[in-house]
Parts: C-alpha cells; sequence; structure tokens
C-alpha cells in the first residue's frame, strides 16, 4: 500500500476514535427517567477503529479478521475450531445440520430420531430439530437454576434417542456432569447452546467444550458483540468440515475465501455423475446454506474479546449485587448457580412465588413504568407457543416448573453496561413494590 494511503488510514482510524468520544458520551443518570435497559452493548473507540480498519480493507466477507478472531475465540473456549457464521440460530442450525450428514454413517441422525431438549428455553435451539424432522423430547427444569431437571435424564432416553441439544440458561451451565454421563453411556451426541454463557466453566473448565459442538452468538445482548454473529466451536476435524461445507452452501471443496487449489487436485476429483476433473470449488456434496460472517462483523468481535474477562468479571458482580440487594423477600424467588459451576450471567431471573399476593404482570408493569427494562425467560413452555403447536415430540413428566416460569419468571439486565447507582436503582423499585405491591390493569385479551 503507498505510503500516502497509509498515512490517510492512519489519519481516519485516529478521527473515529476521537468520534467515539464525542458522540458516545456518558451520561448522567435520572432515576425513573434514564432507561435501564435489560442488555446492551459496551463499546469504545477500538471497536469503531477495527470496524473502519475492515471496511478501509473493503475485503467485506469472510477474511483476515474472521480468521484471527476464530483463532483467539476456540483458544479462549478451550476447544480446537471455532467456526464463524451470522448468528447463533444459525450456529445452532449448522450444528444439528452436521449431525445428519451420510458420511457419519450409523452415528447420523435421522428422521424419526429422538433428541433431549428442555421445554423452557428459545426457540432456536429447538427449531433445527424440528426443521430435520427430529422429535425433541421435553423434559421440566428446575427452579432457580432453570436448567435440566438432571433426575428426568435417564426416563428421556428410549430406542431411538440418539442426541441432546440444550442450553446454558442465563449463563447458568447445566449439570454437565450427568448430562455428559448420560451421553457417555448411551453413545448420544451432545450439542451445547453457550449463547448466553460464554466464559462459564464448570469443574474449572469452560462450557462449550464438553460437547460434540457448542454453539454461539454475538448478538449485541449477549457477552460479546458483533452486531449480527455467531460460531460453532468443536475440537473434531471430522465435524468441523461438515459444519463448515453447511455453512459454506454444501461445497465439497475446503479452500478458504480468496484460496485455490488447497487441496492440491482441484481438477482431479471425481465426485457424483460429474466429468472428471470438474471443478472441486463447485461441487456440492451437501444441501447446505450461506451463512458466513463478514470481515466487517470480525472486526468488531477481535476488539470485543480484548475486553471479554472484563465483561464476564462484570456480569458476575452486578449479578451478586442484584442478588445481594434483594436477598430476603420471600415473595421472589431468586436465581442460583448450579453446584460445581461458575457461571457467566447473561441476565437476573426472577420467580413470583405464587403466595406473594401479586403476580408477574404486577411486577413486570411497575418496572416497566419505572423505565427498568425486563424480559420473559424466552419462549416459557415452548408447547404453549402457537408454532409448536402440533408439533412432533415427546414429554417427560408433566413440565411443572416449565409452566411456572411461563407465568410467574421474568429477568432483569446484570451486563457490563449497568452502573451501581442503576442496580441500586433497580433494588429499590422491586423492594418498594413488594412492601406495597399495586394490581395493574389487564388489557382487554386478544386471540388469534
Amino acid at each position: 500500500m503507498p505510503d500516502a494511503a497509509n498515512e490517510l488510514r492512519e489519519e481516519i482510524v485516529g478521527l473515529v476514535r476521537r468520534y467515539h468520544g464525542v458522540a458516545f458520551a456518558p451520561q448522567p443518570f435520572v432515576p425513573g427517567e434514564t432507561h435501564v435497559p435489560v442488555s446492551g452493548k459496551v463499546f469504545d473507540g477500538s471497536e469503531l477503529a477495527t470496524l473502519v480498519e475492515a471496511a478501509l480493507d473493503f475485503w467485506l466477507t469472510t477474511g483476515r479478521f474472521a480468521a484471527a478472531f476464530e483463532e483467539r475465540f476456540a483458544e479462549r473456549l478451550d476447544v480446537d475450531h471455532a467456526l464463524l457464521c451470522n448468528s447463533g440460530s444459525s450456529a445452532n442450525l449448522l450444528a444439528v445440520s452436521a449431525l445428519t450428514d451420510a458420511t457419519l454413517g450409523d452415528r447420523a441422525l435421522r428422521p424419526g430420531d429422538e433428541v433431549i431438549t428442555v421445554a423452557a428455553g428459545f426457540p432456536t435451539t429447538v427449531n433445527p430439530l424440528l426443521q430435520h424432522g427430529l422429535v425433541p423430547v421435553f423434559l421440566d427444569v428446575e427452579l432457580g437454576t432453570y436448567d435440566v431437571d438432571v433426575e428426568q435424564l435417564e426416563a428421556a432416553v428410549g430406542p431411538r434417542t440418539r442426541a441432546v441439544v440444550m442450553a446454558h440458561t442465563l449463563g447458568n451451565p447445566f449439570d454437565l456432569g450427568r448430562v455428559t454421563d448420560l451421553c457417555r453411556r448411551h453413545d448420544l451426541w451432545l450439542v451445547e447452546d453457550d449463547c448466553d454463557a460464554v466464559g462459564a466453566t464448570y469443574d474449572g473448565r469452560p462450557t462449550g467444550s464438553f460437547g460434540h459442538m457448542g454453539t454461539v452468538s454475538f448478538y449485541p445482548a449477549h457477552h460479546i458483540t458483533m452486531g449480527e454473529g455467531g460460531a460453532v466451536l468443536t475440537s473434531s476435524g471430522e465435524l468441523k468440515k461438515l459444519v463448515e461445507s453447511f455453512r459454506d452452501w454444501g461445497r465439497d471443496c475446503w479452500c478458504a475465501t480468496g484460496c485455490d487449489n488447497t487441496c492440491g487436485r482441484r481438477f482431479g476429483w471425481q465426485l457424483g455423475d460429474l466429468p472428471f476433473g470438474y471443478d472441486h470449488k463447485y461441487v456440492y456434496s451437501r444441501l447446505g446454506f450461506n451463512l458466513k460472517a463478514t470481515d466487517l462483523q470480525a472486526a468488531v468481535g477481535l476488539a470485543q474479546l480484548d475486553k471479554l474477562e472484563g465483561f464476564i468479571a462484570a456480569r458476575r458482580r452486578n449479578w451478586q449485587r442484584l442478588h445481594d440487594g434483594l436477598a430476603g423477600l420471600p415473595e421472589l424467588v431468586l436465581p442460583r448457580a448450579t453446584p460445581g459451576s461458575e457461571p457467566s450471567w447473561f441476565g437476573f431471573a426472577i420467580t413470583v412465588a405464587p403466595e406473594a399476593g401479586f403476580d408477574r404482570f404486577d411486577l413486570v408493569r411497575h418496572l416497566e413504568d419505572q423505565r427498568i427494562g425486563t424480559r420473559l425467560l424466552f419462549g416459557g413452555n415452548l408447547l404453549r407457543q402457537p408454532a409448536y403447536q402440533g408439533r412432533p415430540h415427546r414429554v417427560i413428566g408433566d413440565l411443572r416448573t416449565t409452566d411456572l416460569v411461563a407465568e410467574r419468571t421474568f429477568w432483569i439486565g446484570c451486563h457490563p453496561g449497568l452502573s451501581d447507582r442503576m442496580l441500586d436503582h433497580v433494588v429499590e423499585v422491586i423492594q418498594s413494590f413488594v412492601a406495597r405491591p399495586v394490581a395493574m390493569p389487564r388489557p382487554a385479551r386478544a386471540r388469534r
């Protein structure tokens, strides 16, 4: 690159860093007026600078920033491979798709095979199962951890059970000791949905590294962000190749973008019914997708990755501040960590006790009126959602706790963007409401 271009590049990046300081200067917090968001991205001039660096390259698709991020992120999560894609939901789709590939032989998942999961979860943990003709086996969760009730695991295994696909809820690891033992004894695939739990550990080891594959999201609400983005984690070379193929149009070729003839025999293959020597870059062995991330996204992720340890520490500190402030209120069931784990908290879950004298609707509406953001625990009970009516599935037990979650549980933020003043305000608003609850008017019921 000419010296003049390098000089201009440095000047542009320097101006961008200065721009961040002006455009995104901190604003004062005014209780009851300033919004306390349930989640949100935290960034500084570094993210803007690396984003502009990638834009000035004008490579746009997957390139040098993506390769650097994949290498560093895999090392941080203690896996051999991290494969970038365009979202955490796509990562789940890719992981399940890989397990259906015919090259896995008798280990491949086939339509009608069963996969153990939980009903109190996020839709795109389960959707790839149904999209591939697999049958979800829904288990209940524990109150407080909101992870799978491991006492139901053995009862869930049937003659066609082939895999376990479930998430670490709100950053709290499920009991990986019991789950991995089940998978080992019954020869089941394990996919960890780690989208909410980057940085969490179980028995001192990172979540996302226990299963045959793990999946991660880089949506703005998550531990680090690329805006949109995700990744599949694995230490299996076989599964890495399958995920890459499904991500990259289903092609048989494994050349990186911009590279040719990595295999050394680009025009020397005989595959399918194609003519001998058909360009390997245009041979397709799978019904794939195009789910790649861009270098612009990866550049932001690289800058975020430098801050990950601080983000995790802040989430744990904020979660503890909320827990300490709300302890001693019998009207509320507070969250707890799974034994043997150190969560990387995504949110702070609260369940309104049935005997509280008020319900979730009242408390959530009051918090929202005070400009404090809330969210429900994703789909609540997925089997009560419109999209899952009439879908093939099997249920273990009565999903009693899952129904309680659907009716009485919500969560509030503990992300690094929240200040101590914000967290203390949240605690004060909840304490005052519990002391003097007010029933909120119910809107007219609308059915479709």
